[in-house]
């Protein structure tokens, strides 16, 4: 069967705020006289606004282009009114702490410490709290009302089409095909757009983003090695719970000294309570679900929780190497922006904006490009888009953020003398570091568990074919999670009433495994203890079994291989192709 081609001005791959930001300042400019312009975007998840994340963020570039934006327009959008920075202390003395932590608890009294000082360069005043679900949708409707441009989800991105060195558009997926990606019943092959500018904004797992990395590579001295992985609920607070909508609550400390949580306030007694588990976290049994449980149950944010009902949940990677992570932001007929970009400042933990602003400035470049009747070219969009962004704040602050976090590689309190020292002196100070290694599973846990005992209890989960955490987190004192039926449930009941999970059919699976010897030999197989969705289970001979019905497509498993660990992300052993279906909740 041939594949159909179609030709247009201007191809974007994925609908995320990056993307949103170029097509709200795009079809605005056509609007208001500038030429017009074939725009289609092509988005995986189902819906817009699904698999995205509750934020709080100080809203420049997005107040910048929306100059009349009122939040009351917008479901579960509220102002900043109260910011707080907590250190949270262990109550159950399981967390790994250093000497240097312990020693700090030991000058605080109770569980937790509200700092009476936020650095400025943490603040979110005059931001606001958003669910990105909501406002996408949002963004959305508005953009659908213009008639300006088109937005297609369910319509995943295969690739883009590469041809002598140059991108001609891009190749959506096949359908019709079976779970190994043969052609089966109905077939039909992924259509062809063909545009003059492929527009790039598909997050830091991307399919097209990561294929691009692989062809053009990225500039000298810049890696994609530091990540983390967001996990979150959106939650019914109890009557009485005495929080402000607007009121945003940063913490460290616990459950691992490595992990930040938050808890922001919607209107409506509704709030988003989550965390990062970043890559300098060096347990090679790491989990997102178990730890964000204990998170809540800490007495600190429990006091606000207990009685509160889960509305959805969700989980995302993130790409947390900043500017270094910045590839080629444009070449013969492309253009990144967004995430994947390297827009994420990983000084003040702020991304949403930033990718925003970056979209709003490649518009405003093909805007002025499309006036003046020159073509969208490499060269002109140098002199457009790039010298535009390189002009902003974007990337003044992007660049005194670019070794903040290096201390986190030496440990939490180097990190974060690190990060205070490289905010104070706006850049010109840091603490340098490289990412290291995660140990084995026998060193790492050599001073707590007996290497007898371990083996027993590694040898016993995978007799079940379950992941290895929950019990290693029992032998090490964590109490179990009293699951109410509510808030507190398993992780499986949370994939079923935290948002609906499942995969369109007629895709092929859009996780494999490259070389499954390495599986084999594979003693961690964190990609399956990391598993946000628990859709990495363990199979036949050791290689991991996959059910996409299962997958929330946040890209845990591509940076927890412990293949990319020992050389590069992009090149690790497990194969992230592009797929439909994941996390549908639009509150997310």
């Amino acid at each position: 069967m041939t594949r159909d081609s179609m030709e247009v001005d201007i191809v974007c791959v994925g609908f995320g705020p990056a993307t949103a930001g170029f097509l709200a300042t795009l079809s605005k400019g056509m609007a208001e006289g500038a030429p017009m312009l074939n725009v289609l975007c092509y988005e995986r998840a189902d819906d817009i606004g699904f698999g995205v994340s509750g934020v709080v963020t100080r809203a420049r570039g997005i107040r910048e282009s929306l100059p009349n934006l009122d939040p009351a327009a917008i479901p579960m959008a509220a102002p900043v009114v109260q910011e707080k920075v907590v250190y949270l202390l262990d109550p159950h003395g399981a967390s790994r702490r250093s000497a240097a932590l312990r020693a700090a608890d030991t000058l605080v009294r109770g569980l937790a410490v509200e700092l009476p000082y936020i650095p400025p360069f943490l603040h979110k005043q005059g931001g606001l709290i958003l669910s990105l679900g909501q406002f996408m949708q949002w963004v959305g409707s508005e953009l659908a009302s213009t008639g300006m441009v088109q937005v297609w989800p369910a319509m995943p991105v295969e690739e883009a089409v590469i041809e002598d060195g140059r991108v001609r558009g891009i190749r959506l997926c096949d359908q019709g095909v079976t779970k190994e990606g043969q052609p089966d019943v109905g077939y039909m092959p992924g259509m062809e757009i063909r545009a003059a500018l492929t527009v790039v904004g598909d997050g830091p797992v991307g399919a097209v983003g990561r294929q691009l990395d692989r062809e053009f590579g990225m500039p000298a001295g810049h890696h994609q090695r530091e990540w983390a992985v967001g996990m979150k609920m959106v939650v019914d607070l109890p009557a009485g719970s005495g929080l402000e909508a607007g009121t945003v609550i940063h913490t460290f400390g616990y459950p691992e000294p490595e992990i930040f949580g938050f808890l922001y306030v919607h209107p409506g007694g509704v709030a988003t309570v989550g965390i990062f588990v970043p890559s300098w976290l060096r347990s090679p049994m790491r989990t997102s679900y178990r730890y964000l449980q204990h998170f809540m149950l800490h007495p600190y944010l429990w006091r606000y929780l207990e009685g509160g009902r889960l509305r959805s949940w969700g989980a995302k990677s993130l790409q947390e190497s900043g500017r270094r992570g910045e590839p080629f932001l444009v070449g013969n007929g492309y253009a990144r922006i967004g995430e994947g970009s390297g827009s994420t400042n990983v000084l003040t933990g702020s991304g949403v904006d930033e990718a925003w602003t970056t979209g709003a400035q490649l518009a405003e470049a093909v805007l002025k490009l499309s006036k003046s009747g020159e073509p969208l070219t490499k060269e002109n969009l140098e002199r457009t888009y790039v010298a535009r962004r390189r002009a902003s704040w974007v990337e003044e602050e992007a660049c005194v953020a670019e070794h903040a976090r290096d201390g986190f590689h030496h440990g939490v309190v180097t990190g974060l003398i690190g990060m205070a020292l490289t905010g104070y002196t706006k850049g010109k100070q840091s603490i340098g570091g490289e990412p290291q290694l995660i140990p084995n599973v026998n060193d790492y846990y050599l001073d707590r568990i007996r290497g007898e005992e371990l083996a027993g209890i590694l040898a016993d989960c995978r007799a079940k074919a379950i992941p290895c955490h929950d019990a290693l987190m029992d032998r090490l004192g964590w109490p179990p999670v009293p699951f109410d039926g509510q808030l507190l449930v398993s992780h499986q009941d949370a994939l079923l009433l935290g948002g609906k999970v499942q995969a369109g059919p007629g895709f092929a699976d859009h996780v494999g495994f490259i070389y499954p010897d390495f599986c084999e030999r594979c003693a961690g197989k964190l990609c399956i203890e990391m598993c946000s969705g628990q859709a990495l289970t363990l199979g036949p001979a050791g290689v991991p079994a996959f059910d996409r019905e299962k997958c929330v497509h946040c890209g845990a498993c591509l940076w927890n291989c412990t293949a990319s660990m020992e050389d590069d992300p992009a090149r690790g052993n497990i194969e992230f192709r592009a797929g439909s279906g994941g996390l549908h909740s639009g509150e997310n």
